[in-house]
């Protein structure tokens, strides 16, 4: 539903505000794509801390890691939106963000996108919470009401003749407002623990848990892989032309959604590999399987999904947006790819886990973003997403397979040790 409605968003901004206004949305909606690293990471202390928890109501870890994310939250919150004023008065958002920005209304509108957006990260976390807690349904349904928001907020500008210029700010508000409802959902299923925890924050006394060991390598990752892989925008609308920057845009635009029930799903498996992780036991399902289960989910996605992108791309643009063959195909391989990839990720999410992650990802930077930048003059949006499936199977999904391998081989191992042990001691 959210993808067909994402659809209609992009067929009313086309006909009503044309293909600039359009490309100017795209490209303020991968803002918060850009600087994922803003929360310094801090969610997966977090989730780790909720899930390994015996009772998150009174779990004292757990009090003590809120309190120190809250804190870092705060200055994380108080940074973004300076940095979103300075750009603002300093007149540089033409210069970072490149030609699709209207000059009209793109300096304000970004401003605004981000400074929303910097102040959602004090709340951002609740969603994490409830994925922890295995309500991931939850955080499914109240995913689904981002675009019916936005769609609401064009609806109301078009019957109001304003302009079409800060359409992308929407999408921010939407999203805080579904951060807001699902801290308050978060904070009645493990109260008192959050308003405890935010006495705790302001009250400069009480000191937190350590929670960067898991938060740094997780911090590096949320660098790294936006500007490898989210950056794809930005880079288009500065080496590429603007067809191309609209081509990739609709075609990340109808096979998103796929990613969106995959990372979904994908956070749904943390807390059960952290619940294992800390009893020293195999979680109850495997990240092998799951890794097929994923990855054969998103081939017939992906495949229906190409097949239907004429029809797609005909109600989205009019007929303005033609998206070729090879750009289609390559999405679907990419797709496919990172859903296979995400069990493994998720079970690799320890301190030392993370770590790997994160070295592995510092390399795929490079490659990736040298890779689309130079082929960008040649292939144009199809760069991007090759750049992007280089980067996924090499740095990504073999790492990380070889890995999960290693550690469940251990485990199994050390299971049989103990087997073996309790069974001499049994015959002694």
């Amino acid at each position: 539903m959210s993808a067909i409605l994402g659809i209609v968003v992009t067929r009313l901004i086309i006909d009503h505000f044309g293909i600039d206004t359009y490309a100017q949305y795209i490209l303020l909606v991968g803002i918060a794509g850009l600087i994922p690293f803003s929360d310094l990471g801090l969610t997966a202390a977090i989730m780790n801390a909720v899930a390994g928890a015996d009772d998150p109501r009174r779990d004292n870890n757990l009090r003590l890691v809120l309190v120190s994310c809250l804190r870092l939250l705060a200055g994380c919150c108080v940074t973004v939106v300076s940095v979103a004023l300075i750009l603002y008065a300093t007149g540089l958002w033409p210069t970072l963000l490149g030609s699709a920005l209207t000059p009209e209304t793109g300096a304000l509108a970004a401003t605004l996108c981000l400074a929303v957006f910097g102040f959602n990260l004090l709340i951002a976390f609740g969603q994490r919470i409830l994925a922890a807690l295995g309500m991931n349904v939850v955080v499914v349904l109240l995913s689904a009401l981002q675009t019916p928001i936005v769609l609401l907020a064009l609806w109301a500008m078009i019957q109001l003749g304003a302009g079409g210029g800060y359409i992308a700010v929407a999408s921010y508000l939407a999203t805080a407002l579904i951060s807001g409802l699902a801290i308050l959902i978060a904070a009645r299923m493990i109260s008192p623990m959050l308003g405890s925890a935010l006495r705790g924050a302001v009250d400069r006394k009480v000191k937190g848990a350590r929670v960067f060991n898991t938060a740094w390598p997780m911090l590096i990752q949320m660098i790294a892989l936006p500007i490898a892989m989210s950056s794809d925008r930005l880079v288009l609308s500065l080496v590429g032309t603007v067809s191309d920057l609209t081509q990739y845009s609709l075609a990340n635009q109808i096979f998103s959604p796929v990613l969106a029930v995959v990372t979904t799903a994908g956070f749904a498996l943390w807390p059960v590999f952290a619940k294992a992780r800390s009893t020293g036991t195999r979680a109850p399902v495997s990240p092998g399987k799951m890794s097929l289960v994923f990855a054969g989910a998103a081939a017939l996605a992906a495949l229906i999904l190409a097949a239907a992108s004429g029809w797609l791309s005909e109600v989205a643009s009019g007929g303005k947006i033609h998206l070729d063959a090879p750009l289609l195909w390559a999405f679907g391989v990419f797709i496919v790819l990172q859903s296979a990839k995400y069990p493994f990720g998720m079970y690799l999410t320890d301190a030392s886990g993370l770590r790997f992650q994160a070295f592995f990802i510092l390399g795929m930077l490079p490659v990736n973003l040298g890779l689309t930048i130079t082929l960008i003059p040649a292939l144009g949006a199809v760069a991007p997403v090759l750049g992007s499936i280089i980067g996924v199977l090499f740095f990504q999904f073999i790492p990380n397979w070889f890995l999960v391998r290693r550690r469940l081989a251990a485990l199994d191992a050390r299971t049989l040790e103990k087997h073996v042990t309790a069974s001499t001691e049994v015959d002694a």
